[in-house]
């Protein structure tokens, strides 16, 4: 019998590529999407589940998987508000990892960001690095937190500034070696591909930066032969 993933932020680009490969492996029977809107997914693997993810508990009863993959993240323009954008970035990531202890699941994986640190005077790190610190401390076994750095990738829809940052960072990628490869721009695909691995082979890390993304991604992209 197949697994049973649940992925929160499958609207977004890290999500749906994830959701996407997920559908294609066969090492799964059902994917689990919960979300604030229906994404329109018509596939048989596919259950949504629709509601306020800021009251996931909401959700107890069908929150249920072998593996939850959390995507979900925000930003400054899209939420100007510091109290709102608290309750996304750290609040959804938090509950999901509760949800995960009270139901037995034993695999988390978390987007953070490259630079979160609980004790940094940036907002959005600090917050981050909160949120890395609470999902750390409730002790999934499996617990994987993945640190990007900036994501590349077709999205649906454009941010200010991206295009511009995305082609000074490929002219820059050449010269980012050694302790800077941390720093490369990541395709999203690879973070979807390497959190695939990191749910099905369980390697003994927990917080997982920038360039190890890169290679976990190479590795799911060899092994699994999934697209």
């Amino acid at each position: 019998m197949g697994k049973t993933a649940i992925i929160l932020g499958a609207s977004g680009l890290t999500g749906n590529l994830l959701l996407l490969k997920l559908i294609e492996d066969d090492r799964y029977d059902s994917v689990k999407i919960f979300t604030r809107k229906s994404l329109g997914i018509n596939n048989p693997k596919v259950s949504e589940f629709v509601g306020d993810l800021l009251k996931l508990e909401t959700f107890h009863q069908d929150f249920k998987a072998d593996e939850v993959y959390c995507c979900i993240g925000t930003t400054a323009k899209q939420t100007p508000d510091r109290s709102a954008y608290h309750r996304i970035d750290y609040g959804i990531p938090v509950s999901a990892t509760k949800l995960c202890k009270t139901n037995n699941i034993q695999t988390l994986l978390v987007i953070s960001s490259m630079g979160a640190n609980s004790n940094s005077k940036i907002f959005y790190s600090r917050t981050k690095g909160e949120m890395e610190h609470a999902v750390l401390k409730e002790n999934v076994p499996n617990t994987y937190i993945l640190r990007p750095s900036f994501i590349g990738g077709k999205r649906k829809t454009k941010r200010f500034g991206e295009g511009a940052g995305i082609v000074f960072a490929k002219l820059i990628q050449p010269l980012m070696v050694g302790g800077l490869k941390k720093y490369r721009m990541i395709d999203a695909e690879k973070i979807a591909q390497a959190m695939i691995y990191l749910a099905n082979t369980k390697p003994d890390v927990q917080v997982i930066e920038s360039n190890q993304i890169e290679i976990f991604g190479s590795f799911e992209h060899q092994d699994s032969g999934t697209n």
